[in-house]
């Protein structure tokens, strides 16, 4: 297949980009490296099944491909406060350029929704037909609602064009290739660890989360797209809880550090609570997260470590 990755160069889409070459189709990565870094992807470039360009999803994409998984947007509360106006057009004109790509085509296209949509939820662990608790008018509602919007249209252009849509509701991901300054906890915790900082906790650290490594979510994603007929949200995480305290504790312990913990004031709408229920994509995908947290933190320490040396 001909499958465009739109955000192709961050985080995620960078691992997605690399398993989808692996498993030979020709990849077609978009990105306007906002949040992300076109070196994330270099050792791709190799391949001649892998082309990069420099586009912001913003403005309509003209192509010709047979899937689409529509990465873009600002994933982290630093960057995407950084420009909020711009982080809700990229969500809402984004999903609409992608999905007039997808109805043009017929190309098949997956949504990277997010966890977010939940807001500060007020049930544990959520299930996909909990509709959230957001605020729509606070710092991070460029970002939730952004998200829940782009769903509507998801699901607008299913009902009304008949657009082959899937859904991922993505819950904290972590792994190698997360930045070094994007607010995340686990990479904030990890880079302040080892430079032996003060390791800053917002609140009194006892909202929790529930962390995924980056392969596990990757497959769920792959498995997701190529299910056929399912068109419903499916949240893909893991739903192994532990408090922000407990992380601090286990990455100062993995990384030998003489890092100390230092408490700030909680953010604005800070969801106290993140456990995604994952019975449907284990029922309807046959996934689950296989990656022990220890295991995971091991190998993200060793990224951070490496791109210091």
């Amino acid at each position: 297949m001909r499958i465009l990755v739109t955000g192709g160069s961050g985080f995620l889409g960078s691992h997605l980009c690399e398993e989808l070459l692996k498993l030979n189709h020709y990849v077609i990565c978009v990105d306007n490296f906002y949040s992300s870094s076109p070196s994330n992807v270099d050792q791709l470039r190799k391949s001649s099944n892998f082309e990069l360009i420099r586009h912001d999803v913003t403005m309509p994409l003209y192509l010709e491909v047979d899937g689409i998984f529509n990465l873009a947007c600002p994933a982290s509360p630093v960057h995407y406060q950084r420009d909020p106006v711009q982080t809700l057009k990229t969500s809402v004109h984004g999903a609409i350029n992608v999905l007039g790509l997808a109805k043009r085509t017929g190309a098949r296209i997956l949504q990277a929704s997010t966890s977010e949509v939940y807001g500060d939820p007020l049930v544990s662990p959520q299930k996909e037909e909990y509709w959230g608790n957001v605020n729509p008018i606070g710092i991070r509602s460029c970002y939730d609602e952004g998200k829940r919007a782009s769903e509507t249209l998801f699901f607008d252009y299913h009902r009304q064009y008949g657009v082959d849509i899937r859904i991922a509701r993505i819950f904290n991901t972590y792994g190698p290739r997360m930045a070094e300054d994007d607010g995340r906890v686990v990479s904030n915790f990890v880079t302040q660890a080892l430079k032996n900082e003060d390791i800053t906790v917002y609140g009194d650290g006892s909202q929790s989360r529930s962390f995924c490594y980056v392969d596990d979510l990757i497959r769920g994603l792959i498995g997701l797209f190529f299910t056929e007929d399912l068109h419903e949200p499916i949240n893909l995480g893991n739903p192994d809880e532990v408090s922000i305290h407990e992380l601090a504790k286990e990455i100062i312990s993995e990384t030998g550090s003489k890092s100390s913990l230092c408490y700030l004031d909680l953010p604005l709408d800070d969801p106290k609570i993140r456990k995604p229920n994952i019975s449907k994509a284990i029922k309807l995908l046959d996934w689950k997260p296989s990656t022990d947290r220890k295991d995971g933190l091991r190998q993200t320490i060793d990224y951070f470590k490496n791109l210091s040396n």
